[in-house]
């Protein structure tokens, strides 16, 4: 069988991942997005994928050929120039001031008292709010790039996969290991799209106390990567020896073990074949 065939048969058998990639990415965009647009992009990186694709590295077909299609959608996306640095920062700005707000008034604020907060006009808070229903951010909403800026297909290579699918695992098992209360904020706000005020109702709390929960949990997700990640990147506790930071490094710990499970199971777990179901693709626990 020549190579031509060996892509041929993966670009079949893989199709189906095109299409849970393109599905699931219009759940988050406007419907002005084209189906056959994404559909053409991620169709055209499944077979330069398959055409790249090394079977000695060991990494399944499905996972880089997922991340790759994952990024030339989010490229497509980005030559639609609907989610600008610009409209990022404005969906960021907007939604600070509106958990700001929040706060403040025991209620969500009212398109005029946003515009007055922001010094703008309501039309302007109209069209932030636009940019927000079809934003594709970073789970941490940093000042940092987002999705579309870190995630291209550039050609990575299966090496490059498996970091950036290692990275992945580290993430899962620090939103795992949070404690539940933060757990159930972070899956419920940024995996589950719930709002604020039904996380508040499930928890028996204000509104106020979903936002001070959500900071809490982005800041020892940030940390807790950091720690085995880019431990540079970690302030220095003022207070070492206190019941705070010791909470802190048990939880950290923590990460590090689940990870360590997580990476056993997949080994565990992998069957080198070229097929495989969408399901197959890499994500969080309830996806990312």
């Amino acid at each position: 069988m020549t190579q031509d065939h060996d892509v041929d048969a993966l670009v079949v058998a893989n199709l189906p991942l095109v299409g849970y990639a393109v599905s699931e990415l219009l759940r988050r965009v406007p419907p002005t997005v084209s189906r056959d647009d994404l559909a053409s992009a991620g169709s055209l990186a499944l077979v330069l994928a398959a055409r790249s694709y090394d079977p000695s590295t060991g990494v399944p077909f499905a996972r880089y050929a997922s991340l790759r299609i994952r990024g030339a959608l989010v490229d497509e996306l980005r030559s639609m120039d609907w989610a600008s640095r610009g409209a990022r920062a404005r969906v960021r700005e907007l939604t600070d001031t509106t958990e700001r707000l929040t706060a403040a008034f025991g209620r969500p604020p009212t398109r005029e008292e946003l515009a007055s907060a922001l010094g703008t006009r309501v039309e302007t808070v109209d069209e932030a709010r636009s940019d927000a229903a079809r934003r594709v951010l970073s789970i941490d909403a940093s000042d940092g790039p987002g999705i579309a800026d870190s995630i291209a297909d550039s050609g990575r290579t299966p090496e490059q996969v498996v970091l950036a699918n290692e990275r992945l695992r580290w993430l899962r098992s620090a939103v795992d290991t949070l404690p539940e209360r933060l757990q159930v904020v972070v899956r419920g706000i940024f995996l589950e799209d719930r709002s604020v005020a039904e996380l508040a109702d499930e928890l028996g709390v204000t509104q106020s106390r979903i936002s001070q929960l959500r900071t809490e949990a982005l800041g020892l997700l940030r940390d807790g990567l950091n720690t085995h990640l880019d431990p540079d990147l970690v302030a220095t506790p003022g207070r070492p020896e206190g019941v705070a930071e010791r909470r802190r490094q048990a939880y950290f710990a923590s990460i590090a073990a689940r990870s360590a499970q997580y990476a056993a199971a997949e080994r565990l777990s992998y069957v080198p074949t070229p097929a495989a179901s969408p399901t197959d693709a890499p994500r969080l626990t309830g996806s990312v």
